[in-house]
């Protein structure tokens, strides 16, 4: 029976609902960033190109459709840009390099997992449901020893969609990989602790208070260089 009071969403709602909206595909937050008539063209291509991928097999056209999709929709200046910026160079090789690693994956080592917001256990769909508390939360830095088996990793992060790194830490997490490239003398070595943090944060307090601790945190460690990874 349909209801006496139905509630009817527009196409720009449907489309801005992806980004920490009502959807938690956040596969296609990006669509928020479209105006809506090029969003409605790029759902439509899509459509057009699923139903090809339906004929031949063949979904690297999906990929690369989505893939275009995120170039136009970031395309324009971003609220978090900067004139300017710090640089320094290396003063010796990479592979005499001690090498940090920092991600905003939202890893953490089983066993210490940071509860945000007094939380224990907290599940992914529950972070995803309190995306709105993370955004407006100071984030929380967690250690991971460098040698902590890949099987040990956990992760919870209501920013985006964690099943890659679930399958796969070192989508977002590369600790086996940068452990590899360390055996092979491509890097130096890797500072004793990895540091993951969630992404989807208060920005103001990330670039004020908490990333300059963490800074003097790498510094602790002697790194020469730090490896950041956006998730």
């Amino acid at each position: 029976m349909a209801s006496s009071n139905p509630r009817h969403e527009t196409f720009a709602e449907f489309k801005n609902s992806f980004a920490y909206g009502s959807r938690t595909d956040l596969n296609f937050k990006f669509l928020k960033s479209l105006p809506s008539e090029e969003g409605a063209a790029f759902l439509q291509q899509l459509l057009w190109k699923v139903g090809d991928s339906f004929v031949d097999g063949d979904i690297d056209r999906l990929v690369q459709h989505v893939y275009e999709g995120q170039v136009q929709a970031y395309a324009g200046a971003s609220h978090w840009t900067y004139e300017d910026g710090p640089f320094t160079p290396l003063e010796k090789p990479l592979a005499a390099c001690r090498l940090g690693l920092l991600t905003s994956s939202g890893h953490f080592a089983a066993g210490h997992d940071p509860e945000p917001f007094g939380v224990k256990d907290m599940s992914q769909a529950e972070a995803t449901a309190r995306i709105d508390d993370f955004l407006k939360a100071e984030p929380e830095l967690s250690a991971i020893p460098a040698d902590t088996p890949m099987e040990q990793l956990r992760v919870r992060h209501g920013g985006y969609d964690i099943r890659a790194t679930q399958a796969d830490a070192n989508v977002v997490f590369p600790l086996g990989r940068l452990r590899e490239l360390a055996q092979e003398g491509v890097i130096g070595e890797l500072a004793p602790e990895a540091y993951s943090f969630v992404g989807a944060c208060a920005q103001t307090r990330l670039l004020k208070h908490a990333g300059p601790q963490w800074v003097g945190k790498l510094k602790e460690q002697q790194v020469d260089a730090a490896l950041l990874v956006p998730a």
